[in-house]
């Protein structure tokens, strides 16, 4: 290697340190941008083409694929917004708003009724609605850095979705592209990097909309049972059980089961053993069934590996860490795969 070579080395290795100290402070944007826009691609594919057959018959070829392109872009961002960021922002301000309400002490659980039923379990007097409210402001104060942070996160959330969705519109339209850059650029043999590029996408695919999907059906389902058993604040523990169900061997279970000890507390024996019952065959069974054949087919990742990605990416970077963790153990089992088909001669 030459003075020059290294040198170019250098320079690109300290303008990529400075591109990731950049982008930084919205780094889980980036990727939840990414993330979207990997979801939203084949249908990008299919709309594309059909718009672009459309516009044909009244433009030019080149022109009639680059608006295409543009209109199926920002027709699937507007569905986007309409039909996932728009009830996700409801729902996150319907679950800050009801922590902020635990944490002042404001709660329709019967906590009069728990206190009596510990009291006869344990002859021990515990106050329930202190307790739920020092969790209430630990998780505020965690989440949102106070009640007042709350505001401040809105708006910073507000300024990383407006980013998230310029991003999402190009990687749409100039995706294939880098892709195609990324493929020539490496120096691995063709059909080397067309099994790695393929493996990773396999993997991608089951550990981001595996993830999304099975999260989003147990929580729904579940959410469905406690409303039918009666507990308040459906929104709010629903919300808390899809994030829980992104974590495998965590899932829904944790809001579910003290939901249905809180029923019996209260004397509503049956809607609490309904809630049980409905848990253990219904809502485990999502849980059971729909994650491995949705995820472990596709991503072909152990369940404790996705675990160890779940916890240290959401320590690395935040919420979006549900899936980097996943997706970057995944990239190095399925480099380490390549390595052993395509070079491992020994």
């Amino acid at each position: 290697m030459n003075r020059g070579q290294s040198f170019l080395l250098l320079l690109i290795g300290s303008v990529a340190l400075l591109t990731i100290f950049v982008i930084l402070p919205f780094v889980e944007y980036v990727i939840a941008s990414a993330i979207l826009a990997y979801v939203l691609f084949p249908f990008h594919v299919r709309l594309s083409r059909r718009l672009r057959s459309l516009l044909a018959r009244r433009l030019r070829q080149s022109l009639a694929q680059r608006v295409g392109s543009m209109l199926s872009a920002l027709g699937l961002i507007l569905t986007a917004v309409v039909s996932v960021i728009l009830p996700v922002a409801y729902i996150s301000w319907v679950f800050a708003r009801d922590l902020a309400d635990i944490a002042r002490g404001n709660t329709d659980i019967d906590v009069a009724a728990i206190e009596a039923e510990i009291g006869a379990l344990t002859g021990q007097e515990v106050d329930v609605g202190e307790l739920l409210a020092m969790g209430g402001q630990l998780l505020v104060d965690s989440l949102f850095g106070g009640v007042s942070g709350i505001v401040t996160t809105g708006l910073r959330a507000s300024v990383g979705l407006s980013l998230a969705l310029f991003l999402v519109y190009y990687t749409l339209i100039d995706g294939p592209a880098f892709v195609r850059w990324l493929r020539s650029t490496s120096p691995l043999p063709q059909h080397v990097t067309s099994d790695l590029v393929d493996r990773v996408d396999a993997m991608t695919r089951g550990v981001v909309i595996g993830h999304i999907v099975v999260a989003l059906l147990q929580a729904a389902v579940a959410g469905i049972g406690l409303w039918a058993a009666g507990i308040p604040d459906v929104v709010f523990w629903t919300f808390v059980m899809a994030v829980l169900a992104l974590v495998p061997l965590v899932g829904a279970f944790f809001v579910w089961g003290p939901a249905a000890a809180y029923l019996v507390a209260v004397d509503q024996v049956t809607a609490g053993v309904f809630l049980a019952v409905y848990g253990v065959l219904v809502i485990a069974m999502v849980d059971n069934y729909a994650r491995p054949f949705v995820i472990d087919q596709q991503a072909h990742l152990n369940p404790a590996v996705i675990l160890l990605g779940v916890f240290g990416g959401i320590y690395s970077v935040g919420f979006t860490g549900l899936f980097v963790g996943p997706i970057v153990i995944g990239v190095l089992a399925a480099t380490l795969e390549t390595f052993r088909e395509d070079y491992d001669t020994i």
